[in-house]
């Protein structure tokens, strides 16, 4: 299996990059400006000593923006420049303990403003490191899209609904096995990180599965145990157990595909301008086989060459307009036929979110497209 996976920009762990500071010469002439401006309203005004107060706020505001370094500056250079103005300038000598009070106010101020700055960038490295070792653990977890094996390229997008969290309750896999490409998409009954260890459950028994298990029906028993598996543990440590839809798929030299369903949105078919749904029994989730009245069973459908599958969650057929209509999948995947395989998952992820008006959506979202390649 080979995987197109995307390069981290250099550096990415750098706080001062992350929060993209200012440059020096950018913060030297803010801070130059602000001051020209109070002693300009200063003089107009006539009370240019105490509108000083007024730079007071500029280490506070270098603390949110700037690096330490930078905050050091603001803050030396608002001292200074308020203990000159006031001493130097002091007229008649009165008022000499008011004048003292805001010096000392102004220097409390700066201190005050370098520990928050050093604080702050302390805080955003940690979160970078957290987020770094996230999308490591994502990376092998949910392999990034595009895959491309001897039979098919995968490709298509992935949004968890907290988009502070990398991995949902949705899933997705490929893996190029002795007996063709298995594709698997699904998804966690339920939210939170519960929901995630189920799906890594998963993902791990399919990885392992799809190369030692010759048919489809094997493999799906064998997703099924590693679920009920999850839920015995859960069960013991207080977590709520789980089911999990999912759509397993296997493309080889074959004209046709096999697929088993196990209770998840059947796959379509694009091809020569037509949208088709495969027609396969819906059968139970993973995690519920031993309520199903039949045992496992294998469809069969053509998947000629050319042809691509969509496969989806209910992420997004699931996602709803202001009046409560449902995505309407098959009519919306007629009006972007003449998008290309590659490009297709995100164009039905942005329609989706137009569709639903306000912007939101309530449920983790994974679409894919198979389409098979060329064969020699």
């Amino acid at each position: 299996m080979i995987g197109i996976r995307r390069k981290r920009p250099a550096g990415a762990l750098d706080a001062v990059d992350a929060i993209e500071p200012p440059g020096n010469a950018e913060t030297v002439v803010g801070v130059l400006t602000v001051t020209v401006l109070v002693e300009v309203l200063g003089v107009l005004s006539g009370s240019e000593v105490w509108l000083l107060g007024l730079l007071v706020f500029l280490p506070g505001t270098a603390s949110a923006l700037c690096t330490v370094q930078q905050t050091r500056f603001v803050a030396a250079w608002t001292t200074l420049f308020v203990s000159l103005t006031l001493f130097l300038r002091a007229g008649d000598g009165a008022r000499w303990l008011d004048r003292s009070l805001l010096v000392l106010l102004t220097l409390v101020l700066g201190v005050v403003s370098v520990y928050a700055c050093h604080r702050r960038i302390a805080r955003e490295q940690e979160m970078l490191r957290l987020r770094s070792t996230a999308a490591a653990m994502q990376r092998h977890i949910l392999h990034p899209l595009p895959l491309l094996t001897d039979d098919v390229l995968v490709n298509g997008v992935y949004e968890p609904v907290q988009e502070d969290r990398l991995v949902g309750g949705d899933i997705y896999d490929v893996v190029d096995s002795p007996w063709g490409t298995r594709v698997l998409i699904g998804d966690v009954q339920g939210k939170g990180l519960a929901a995630v260890g189920a799906a890594f459950a998963v993902i791990g028994a399919f990885r392992e599965a799809a190369y030692r298990e010759a048919t489809l029906t094997a493999l799906v028993d064998a997703l099924d145990a590693a679920v009920v598996r999850h839920n015995s543990y859960a069960e013991q440590t207080g977590d709520d157990e789980r089911f999990v839809t999912a759509l397993i798929v296997g493309v080889d030299a074959d004209d046709e595909a096999q697929v088993v369903n196990c209770g998840h949105i059947p796959p379509r078919l694009v091809h020569e301008g037509a949208v088709t749904t495969a027609a396969v029994d819906p059968g139970v989730p993973l995690g519920l086989a031993e309520l199903a009245v039949e045992p496992t069973t294998v469809d069969w459908f053509a998947f000629p060459d050319g042809a691509t599958l969509v496969l989806t969650t209910d992420g997004l057929t699931e996602t709803r307009a202001a009046d409560g209509t449902f995505y309407p999948l098959d009519e919306r995947l007629m009006k972007h036929l003449d998008r290309s395989p590659t490009e297709l998952p995100g164009a039905l992820h942005e329609d989706a979110r137009g569709f639903a008006g306000d912007g939101r959506r309530h449920d983790d979202v994974a679409v894919l497209t198979v389409r098979r390649a060329p064969r020699r």
